[in-house]
């Protein structure tokens, strides 16, 4: 099983981490008129499928007890239990996250959502898991909230101008943030406690969950859906076949993302790794503002504002890879 053996190679698999996780959404934007509900089901397939592609190569190199299938029988079913309890959680949160994009853009919904479950999910795994110095991390989470802060205050701005930002998308971010804090702690429960999980085991169980979970909460969105009419399989199936390529390119760049940060915790603790990955909305916003051209209607503040989240979340990146060192 590869596991990191320095710091610096730890480091690097939580910023891809970060990378990975702030850009996946861009597969969702470049469909057209295409239901998030329907793109949703190719990504969470997609996710489940490079955990165990993932899980049965780097996590299986070498053989011995930690090794993908050994883990797996090895491994107590209550942790078991914990990955998956995580994923079926992670999945409501994420289906929220995708529609919170498709009403208001990328560069609100990901500081929104991704921020406040950066300060749950840290603070939740950190009492779980006390590793790395508390007064860094507290800092580097206070400033990764006041870019929280800050990209609100832009989308007032933009509000002031004119510029349509639905409040119904703000909530659903609101919301699919407090659910994505929540998965952390189970994770970190299967992978710190009595027969404990390897990062590559919690990931095949977490995404097999779900992808599980789709066929209840997507479910009940195609026929309630937050945003338009309902919609029905036969739509799914319909669609192009490049859509589906993208709902599955999506899901596997966001499980890669997420298996290097599992991998990555076992070295530097859940609540470092996930705090560093969940600097996420840094990418997002950067796609959403220089790419899509989400804000090119924005005034001269509401872009001063946008500078100050990218400014705080590079500080809080900082502050938190610096309270692994300083235990």
């Amino acid at each position: 099983m590869f596991v990191p053996v320095t710091f610096s190679v730890a480091l690097i698999m939580t910023i891809l981490s970060t990378i990975c996780w702030g850009s996946f959404a861009n597969t969702f934007k470049l469909t057209k008129n295409y239901r998030f509900e329907l793109y949703y089901w190719d990504y969470a397939i997609g996710i489940f499928l490079v955990s165990v592609v993932l899980a049965f190569t780097m996590g299986s190199t070498s053989g011995g007890p930690n090794s993908f299938l050994n883990n797996v029988h090895s491994a107590s079913a209550a942790n078991l239990a914990y990955a998956m309890i995580g994923g079926f959680i992670f999945n409501i949160a994420n289906v929220l996250l995708v529609a919170g994009i498709d009403i208001v853009g990328l560069s609100v919904a990901f500081p929104i959502s991704i921020g406040i479950a950066l300060v749950e999910g840290v603070a939740l795994s950190y009492a779980i898991q006390p590793k790395g110095n508390r007064t860094l991390l507290v800092a580097g989470v206070a400033m990764a909230l006041l870019a929280v802060i800050l990209v609100g205050k832009s989308y007032s701005q933009l509000q002031a101008q004119g510029t349509k930002v639905p409040r119904k998308g703000v909530l659903v971010c609101i919301v699919s943030g407090l659910l994505m804090g929540m998965f952390a702690p189970f994770v970190t429960r299967a992978m710190t406690s009595d027969a404990v999980l390897t990062p590559y085991t919690t990931a095949v169980f977490f995404t097999m969950a779900s992808f599980l979970c789709c066929f209840v909460f997507n479910t009940i969105l195609m026929k309630r859906p937050l945003v338009g009419e309902a919609v029905n399989f036969s739509a799914y199936f319909s669609a192009p076949a490049g859509y589906h390529a993208l709902g599955l390119l999506g899901g596997v760049v966001w499980g890669f993302g997420l298996v290097f940060n599992l991998v990555a915790a076992s070295f530097v603790g859940v609540a470092i790794s996930y705090a560093i990955g969940q600097a996420s909305p840094m990418i997002a916003a950067a796609w959403g503002v220089f790419v899509f051209h989400e804000f090119r209607n924005a005034s001269g503040r509401a872009k001063v504002l946008l500078a100050g989240m990218f400014a705080c979340y590079v500080a809080a990146l900082t502050l938190i890879a610096m309270a692994y060192g300083q235990q």
